[in-house]
């Protein structure tokens, strides 16, 4: 039986045990980010010169408003150059990131894995509705009949994983700072064209 003694009588023992695991996995998972990453003295710079070329930015497009018709080359000039070190520590900061991506990935294998035996082809939670074309394959993976509002291990846990681990980087406050959107793979600049 994959629940433990003491919930194995609970209507939704199943439910959980997978919502508390994917908790789990989400908190040795921001540890591990938080051993090669975030106690780091170039984490912590990467961050700070971020957070300052964000508000220095901020600062410029407001001191540059669009009630002024003549902005200075110059002007235009440095809030490029602030952009373009914003974009390239952004870029830095995704790359300096990606090193635990792996290790990460590993434990959210092996975790997905265990959980797939444990739970394959029983119905963990009962969706409140109809789910449409993809998502009914998504939800419905792996279980036998024809109840589309049946739910499987692998989709709960997706939607867990997903929300638990961003709202816990939130509250222990890894989440990205606000000037790094670009990431690895960062849009075209619409100036350049």
């Amino acid at each position: 039986m994959a629940t433990p003694q003491f919930l194995a009588a609970f209507k939704y023992a199943d439910s959980l045990t997978v919502v508390a695991i994917s908790f789990c996995t989400a908190v040795v998972c921001e540890a591990i980010s938080w051993l090669l990453i975030y106690r780091t003295a170039s984490y912590k710079t990467l961050r700070s010169s971020i957070d300052k070329a964000a508000k220095k930015l901020e600062y410029m497009k407001t001191e540059a408003s669009p009630g002024k018709i003549t902005v200075k080359k110059s002007k235009t000039k440095k809030i490029d150059r602030v952009e373009t070190s914003l974009k390239e520590s952004s870029r830095d900061l995704s790359l300096f990131k990606f090193k635990s991506g792996g290790v990460v990935a590993l434990v959210l294998f092996v975790v997905f894995g265990l959980l797939n035996s444990l739970f394959e082809g029983k119905v963990v939670a009962k969706l409140p509705f109809r789910p449409f074309g993809i998502v009914m394959k998504m939800s419905h993976r792996g279980l036998q009949g024809d109840d589309a509002t049946d739910c499987s291990m692998a989709f709960l846990y997706f939607l867990c994983s997903i929300s638990i681990r961003t709202n816990l980087q939130k509250f222990l406050g890894f989440s990205p700072p606000r000037g790094a959107t670009a990431g690895l793979f960062p849009m075209p600049d619409p100036k350049t064209n």
